[in-house]
């Protein structure tokens, strides 16, 4: 120890939310207007549009009571979403994420949010500075409901093989080799590939230098960088890596909770719960297979009225039991994903 004092830098803490709704067969997630590109000191200036960014403020504790009635008040005044569902996912508080390691500005330590919200037909009333964007402009390699996305293959693949060779021994800290995390997150097998794992391989890609968020934070370019065409949409500061962590938890949590009925109407088709399923879960479902499922789980039950608006045939409609929640703990959908 020198004895010599470092100088403090002040906290503060920030509450972002990532905002999921379902427009048929498109999940979407809400942005708020973020920083201009050059003044993120992005490696493309010209562009000069406004990065994406999710809805996200100041921790007020004079004004707000909790964290989440915080958040509320941000996602109101930046966005005039309503939203439903709520439920805190994470605590982003790392070094760099907002700036440099060696500044003095404040450092913000974010309260990551998943929260969900009911959208009707094309009627999506947002303020004039924030929108719906789907999901897959930001995450095009975990959309797998047409099969392995070609972009694996055909960009980062290469990418990867580069990062393996400039350090295929070195371990990452969960015990997996470079080599092993690729396999694993980006196999050509596609049976194992896991929807769960959204984060997992975002951060890999952020490791290996091939997102821009990478880049722009000063780690080293994978090779050719500047010539590949960008592994979908950046987003402000760490935004991108918090959204990846609440597409990972809807996914997962929609198998042993009915969240997946917050995105709902109140009415529904099997047809519409099943093409909201594969929009959240990015994966294709087998039709009988999800009905049998879907109906020996005793979620829904059916109105006994019928929707014309198919396109064909009338089709039954249904709706979610609420009393399945006092019926027993886990009463999610329980479907083959992989199916």
């Amino acid at each position: 120890m020198s004895g010599v004092p470092h100088p403090s830098v002040p906290v503060e803490i920030g509450l972002t939310a990532a905002i999921v709704a379902v427009r048929g067969d498109a999940p979407l997630i809400l942005v708020a207007r973020g920083a201009r590109r050059e003044d993120l000191a992005s490696r493309r200036a010209d562009i000069g549009a406004g990065v994406a960014a999710l809805p996200s403020g100041p921790f007020d504790p004079v004004n707000h009571r909790t964290f989440e009635m915080g958040l509320r008040a941000w996602v109101a005044e930046q966005t005039g979403v309503p939203v439903g569902y709520v439920e805190q996912l994470y605590t982003f508080g790392d070094r760099g994420r907002h700036s440099r390691a060696d500044s003095r500005d404040p450092h913000v330590v974010s309260i990551g949010y998943l929260a969900l919200t009911r959208i009707s037909g094309e009627d999506i009333a947002t303020a004039p500075d924030a929108g719906f964007r789907e999901w897959y402009r930001f995450f095009p390699w975990e959309d797998w409901r047409q099969g392995r996305p070609p972009l694996i293959d055909a960009a980062i693949m290469p990418g990867l093989r580069a990062f393996i060779a400039r350090g295929g021994d070195s371990t990452h800290r969960r015990g997996l080799s470079r080599i092993e995390r690729v396999r694993l997150l980006f196999g050509e097998d596609g049976d194992r590939f896991d929807e769960e794992n959204v984060l997992d391989r975002y951060e890999l890609l952020y490791e290996a230098g091939l997102v821009e968020e990478s880049v722009r934070d000063g780690r080293e370019p994978a090779p050719g960088f500047k010539e590949r065409p960008p592994l979908g949409e950046s987003m402000q500061a760490d935004h991108r890596r918090i959204l990846a962590t609440a597409m990972g938890r809807l996914r997962a949590k929609m198998k042993y909770r009915p969240v997946i009925f917050e995105l709902m109407p109140e009415n529904f088709t099997l047809t519409a719960l099943q093409t909201t399923v594969e929009a959240i879960s990015g994966r294709h479902l087998h039709k009988q297979n999800f009905r049998r499922l879907v109906e020996a789980s005793a979620v829904v039950e059916p109105t006994g009225e019928m929707s014309r608006a198919t396109g064909g045939r009338p089709a039954a409609l249904f709706r979610f039991r609420r009393d399945v929640l006092q019926e027993r703990p886990a009463p999610g959908l329980r479907v083959g994903i992989r199916g």
